[in-house]
């Protein structure tokens, strides 16, 4: 029986820190690596969560890459998890600039809430899980739940202090986030 529309579970994730390493603006699937225990965090997660890949891609903005080396990367990617069908129910590589008008980069909740209104999905069972503070802020701006995934380039009193205030858990992985997540 396939599950009500308000039953529906969706894990929202960052791609850059949290599935792979964090490269700076990477243009090149050769540079793409999984980070320990991600590919199978991802698997484990796929069983009872729709995956949804949330990212922002500033060096489309900035004219660093194109989107079509973005998606490249993506691929590279996708091809190492290995996902069964369907993968990422949707993906959002977001290309503003920090500077631009924000559309879709995080904090904006837009492509989670359009997320939850196509796909029918339950806020009360969905998460974004990342490691920087827009991944934090992007979550809680859409009324879901969020955990960071600890990134020592990334961690600064500003996220322990918005963790601490919106009750969000951090991880020392993306293993260990899907693991309390499920």
């Amino acid at each position: 029986m396939t599950p009500s529309r308000d039953t529906r579970a969706g894990l929202f994730l960052d791609r850059d820190g949290t599935i792979i390493a964090d490269a700076g603006f990477l243009s090149d699937p050769a540079g793409v690596v999984l980070l320990a225990g991600a590919k199978e965090a991802l698997h484990r997660a796929l069983r009872s969560h729709r995956l949804y890949l949330f990212s922002n891609q500033s060096g489309i903005g900035r004219g660093y890459y194109t989107l079509a080396q973005a998606l490249a990367v993506n691929a590279r990617m996708e091809a190492l998890l290995a996902l069964p069908p369907p993968g990422f129910s949707a993906v959002c590589l977001a290309p503003e600039a920090p500077e631009a008008p924000a559309v879709y980069r995080k904090p904006s909740p837009r492509f989670i809430r359009e997320c939850i209104e196509k796909d029918g999905l339950d806020p009360a069972r969905c998460w974004m899980v990342g490691d920087r503070l827009s991944d934090l802020q992007a979550g809680v701006n859409a009324g879901i739940r969020a955990a960071l995934v600890r990134n020592p380039d990334h961690f600064s009193e500003e996220v322990r202090l918005f963790c601490q205030t919106h009750g969000l858990p951090a991880f020392d992985s993306l293993a260990q986030a899907v693991a309390a997540v499920l």
